[in-house]
C-alpha cells in the first residue's frame, strides 16, 4: 500500500515560495509555482530546484517589472549531500533568477552530459547551461529563447528526431499589470482573481534546436501554435505508436490540444476527432496539470488532466486507433475529485506492485472561494489514489499524516531521492513552504529503474518508449521524459515496479528509430546506452 512521510525539515529543505500578494489581485499571484528533481552535478544523487516569485508593488507602476532583488524571492537550488541532506547552493550555482517565476524544464539541450534548466516567468524566461562544475551560465540571449508574455510549463523534446532537444513553451494569457480588471463582489467589498475568460488567449512557442547553441522559433510554421490557447500544462508521448513523439497541452477554460507529430516536420491538432478536447458533456474545463502515461498497462498512453472543483479531473483512455474515451467515471476519479481542485500530478508505481498510482497537489485558485462556496476549500490535502488495472482507489486516509494537512498545492515532481527503489515526490505550494514526501510504502516488492544515454538519439533519451515484459509475461510501458505535471520537471529515470518478480526484459524504442532489447536486473537502476548496431523497426 503506498504511503509517504513528510521529510522536509529532516532533509534540510527550507524553501518557502514568496508570491507577494497584493490588493490588486494580479492573476500571476495565484498561478505558480514549479519544482524540478534532477541531478545537477552528475554525482548520482538527485537535487532540487524551486522556482520563486518576485516582489510586486501595490499597485504596480506603469512599466515596472517584478523585482527579484531581495533574496527571499530568489529561485533556489538544493544540492543533495552524501549524507542525504540538502544544502542551498543557489548563489554558487548562479541560479537566483529573474522575473516573476512560474515553471521549469530540464534537459541536456547541448548533449554534453549535463542537465540544463529552462525557467519560465512573467518578465522573461531564462535558459541556464550547466557548466558541469556545479555552476550554470545564463545563455538566454545567445540561444534566442527569452520568449515574451506569460510563459507557464515547458518541455524539452526532440520533435524532429535529429538528435537534439527542442523546446516547447506553453503560454497562458495575454495579460499585463495594466490590463487587470476588477473581479469579484464590490458589495460586500472583496476582490477576487479574474477568470481566464477576461483575457485573450495566446499561442505557445516551439523553439527548434539548431545545433549550434541557438534555437529558432517555428511554432506557427509547423502547426503547433494556436492563438486561442490558454495553456498551462504540457506532456509528451507517442499516443498512436507511429514512432513520432506527440504533445498534449492542458488549456484553462478552452478546449484541450493534442498535437500529433506527422513525422514530416509538422503537427496537426487531433484533439477534437480523437475525443480528447472536452469532457463527456462537451464542456471545457480548467485544465491545469497533465499526465500522458499508460495507466492500465495496455501499451497505449492515456491522458489525465487536473481541473477545478465541480469539474472533475478529466481522464481520457487511449482506445487505440487514434481515439480516446472519457473515463473519469469508470476509473473512480469522479467521486474523489468532484469537490477538489488539482494542479501538479504524478502517475507512478509508488508501492512497486506493477500498477501506476496517482498523486495530486490540490488547492483552489481563488483565496476567496469559501466566501461564495462554503463547501469548497482554498487549501486542500494532497490526493493519493492506488492504481488497479483500470480503476483508482482513494487511499489518502491511510497514506500518512501529510495527507490530512491542507495545502495550497501547485507544482509536483518525482524521483527516487534516496536510492531505495521507491519513488519519492516534492510539492511546491502557493506562497508557502515546499513539502518533500519520502516514500514509506511497505512490502518486499521488487523494482527496476532504467536510465538511458542516447548516441544517435538525444543524449537524455527523451521521447524513447520503454516496454517491460516480466518472466511471467506481464507488461508495462513508459515514455522517457522530464515533463508533465504542472510547471514542473521530474527525474527522467523510468521506474517499474515488479511485485514479486525479479526477471524479465525491456525493449527500448529510441527516438532515432533504433530498437534495443536488454535483460532485466531487478532492484537496481540499469544504465543503458544506445547501441549503434541496434535494429531499426517499423512503428507498431
Amino acid at each position: 500500500m503506498p504511503a509517504f512521510t513528510d521529510a522536509t525539515a529532516s532533509l534540510g529543505v527550507g524553501f518557502v515560495h514568496a508570491a507577494s500578494p497584493t490588493s490588486q489581485k494580479y492573476l500571476i499571484e495565484t498561478m505558480g509555482v514549479g519544482v524540478a528533481v534532477f541531478d545537477a552535478d552528475n554525482d548520482g544523487r538527485l537535487d532540487l530546484f524551486f522556482v520563486n516569485g518576485a516582489r510586486l508593488s501595490d499597485p504596480m507602476p506603469k512599466g515596472a517589472r517584478p523585482d527579484k532583488g531581495d533574496a527571499r524571492y530568489h529561485n533556489r537550488l538544493f544540492r543533495q549531500r552524501p549524507d542525504g541532506r540538502f544544502e542551498d547552493v543557489t548563489d554558487r550555482a548562479g541560479l537566483s533568477g529573474d522575473g516573476y517565476g512560474m515553471g521549469v524544464a530540464v534537459g541536456d539541450y547541448d548533449n554534453d552530459g549535463y542537465e540544463d534548466l529552462y525557467v519560465t516567468a512573467v518578465g522573461g524566461n531564462r535558459l541556464y547551461r550547466n557548466r558541469g562544475n556545479g555552476t550554470f551560465v545564463d545563455v538566454t540571449e545567445t540561444a534566442g529563447v527569452a520568449a515574451s508574455g506569460w510563459s507557464a510549463s515547458a518541455a524539452f523534446v526532440d520533435v524532429d528526431e535529429d538528435g537534439r532537444l527542442d523546446l516547447f513553451v506553453t503560454r497562458y494569457l495575454t495579460w499585463s499589470f495594466e490590463r487587470n480588471p476588477y473581479c469579484g463582489e464590490r458589495k460586500p467589498g472583496y476582490r477576487a482573481y479574474c477568470h481566464p475568460d477576461q483575457f485573450p488567449g495566446i499561442a505557445s512557442l516551439l523553439f527548434h534546436n539548431d545545433g549550434n547553441g541557438h534555437f529558432t522559433e517555428i511554432g506557427q510554421q509547423v502547426g503547433i501554435a494556436n492563438p486561442e490557447g490558454k495553456s498551462l500544462g504540457v506532456a509528451i508521448a507517442d499516443f498512436d505508436r507511429d514512432g513520432h513523439i506527440d504533445v498534449f497541452v492542458a488549456n484553462d477554460s478552452v478546449r484541450e490540444f493534442l498535437f500529433r507529430n506527422t513525422g514530416q516536420g509538422t503537427f496537426e491538432d487531433v484533439a477534437l476527432k480523437a475525443g480528447a478536447a472536452y469532457d463527456q458533456d462537451g464542456h471545457v474545463f480548467a485544465g491545469m496539470g497533465v499526465s500522458f502515461e499508460d495507466q492500465d498497462n495496455d501499451g497505449r498512453p492515456d491522458v489525465l488532466v487536473t481541473a477545478l472543483s465541480n469539474q472533475l479531473y478529466a481522464n481520457f483512455h487511449n482506445d487505440g486507433g487514434g481515439a480516446f474515451s472519457y473515463s473519469t467515471h469508470t476509473t473512480g476519479l469522479s467521486d474523489m475529485t468532484r469537490l477538489s481542485s488539482g494542479w501538479g500530478l504524478a502517475l507512478a508505481d509508488f508501492d512497486n506492485d506493477g500498477q501506476k498510482d496517482l498523486l495530486v497537489a490540490q488547492g483552489h485558485v481563488l483565496d476567496t472561494i469559501e466566501l461564495t462556496s462554503p463547501h469548497i476549500r482554498y487549501r486542500e490535502p494532497l490526493l493519493l489514489a492506488r492504481g488497479g488495472r483500470s480503476r483508482f482507489t482513494n487511499v489518502s486516509a491511510t497514506a500518512g499524516e501529510v495527507f490530512s494537512r491542507p495545502l495550497a498545492g501547485r507544482g509536483l515532481a518525482t524521483g527516487d531521492l534516496n536510492g531505495d527503489g521507491r519513488v519519492d515526490a516534492v510539492v511546491s505550494t502557493m506562497d508557502g513552504p515546499a513539502v518533500v514526501l519520502m516514500n514509506a510504502s511497505e512490502g518486499p516488492s521488487h523494482w527496476v529503474g532504467v536510465r538511458l544515454t542516447g548516441t544517435r538519439s538525444n543524449r537524455d533519451g527523451i521521447g524513447a518508449s520503454v516496454e517491460l515484459t516480466t518472466a511471467r509475461g506481464k507488461r508495462q510501458y513508459a515514455t522517457v521524459t522530464t515533463t508533465g505535471s504542472y510547471l514542473s520537471a521530474s527525474d527522467r529515470t523510468v521506474h517499474f515496479g515488479l511485485g514479486e518478480e525479479t526477471a524479465g526484459s525491456i525493449k527500448i524504442r529510441w527516438p532515432s528509430g533504433a530498437v534495443q532489447d536488454v535483460p532485466v536486473t531487478a532492484d537496481r537502476v540499469m544504465q543503458v546506452t544506445e547501441q549503434a548496431s541496434s535494429a531499426t523497426a517499423p512503428p507498431e
